[in-house]
Parts: structure tokens; sequence; C-alpha cells
């Protein structure tokens, strides 16, 4: 999708582009065309009907947005401890967690066994970030605050595990 949405761009804009150099030459020839406003005319039309084109184009859902039969996971933050509502999510479905915080900005970010992370996403004040990902392997993983937020900051940990429905 973010393919199709760059080539239509580059279009457009090239297309822009040759209209000011069009405009920029018929300006130094001194001739005025005698054809002017139906050229305008086509051209407005054209434009505006690429665009309506463009924006239904890319309205469609992208790929990455949250599946409406996403298991969610709120995971408040505080200083320092992390919250999840509960402990175990399932294998191979896709998971949203809702991320929130009351006091300070924290960085949610999930790591597997091995330490390493898989995805992460801000907590803020006053705001209720999302993400989505699907757990590809059984275990337990590990919630790690990535954002200093004082000085306790290193205990802020929490765990979950993925396990098979």
């Amino acid at each position: 999708m973010q393919l199709t949405v760059l080539a239509l761009s580059l279009v457009l804009m090239a297309i822009i582009v040759w209209a000011f150099i069009a405009a920029a030459r018929a300006a130094g020839s001194g001739k005025v065309p005698t054809n002017i406003e139906s050229r305008r005319n086509w051209i407005i039309v054209s434009l505006t009907v690429i665009g309506v084109v463009v924006t239904v184009i890319s309205l469609r859902p992208w790929p990455l947005a949250v599946a409406k039969t996403a298991t969610v996971v709120n995971a408040s933050a505080a200083q320092w401890h992390w919250e999840l509502d509960t402990d175990k999510v399932p294998l191979g479905k896709p998971v949203a967690f809702k991320v929130r915080t009351a006091d300070v900005n924290h960085g949610f970010g999930v790591m597997d066994a091995s330490g390493k992370l898989l995805f992460q996403v801000q907590a803020m004040p006053g705001y209720v970030n999302q993400v989505e990902y699907v757990f590809d392997t059984p275990g337990t993983y590990h919630v790690v605050c990535l954002e200093y937020c004082g000085v306790a900051h290193h205990t802020m940990t929490a765990e979950f595990t993925v396990v098979a429905e």
C-alpha cells in the first residue's frame, strides 16, 4: 500500500513540475494561447479526479491496523512498576497492548527470553498508546521501562506468558 501511495505521489509531483515549467515557458514567449481556458479546466478536473482516487486508496486500512479480534492487554505504568491486567496472552493471535501512565513518561518495551527487544511504545500521561503484536513463540516475556523515569527505573519490570490456546 505504501509503495502505491509513493508511486502516485511521485506521478502527481511530476505533473505539477511539468505544469510549472509549461507556465514559465508560456510567460516568457509573449504569445497568448487561444485555448487556455479549456486547458486550465481540463487540468483542474484531471487533478481533482486523481486527488479523489488517491485519497480513497490511501484511506483503506493500513496493514498494521489493530485487528478487531485482538486480545487486549491494559498496561498501566507508575513509578516504578508495570501493572498488566492479564498474565497470559494467546500464541499466534494479535495482542493489542493499551499503554497508559498517570505520572511521567515511560517506555513500554517487551523482550523475549533471550533479551531481544520485540517492540516498544511510549506511555505518556493523559494519553493511551496502543501497539499490536503477534507472538509466534510460547514462553515468558519481560516488560521493561525504556525511558528513564527516576531513581528506581531499573526495577520497573513485569512478566507475562504466551500460551497456546
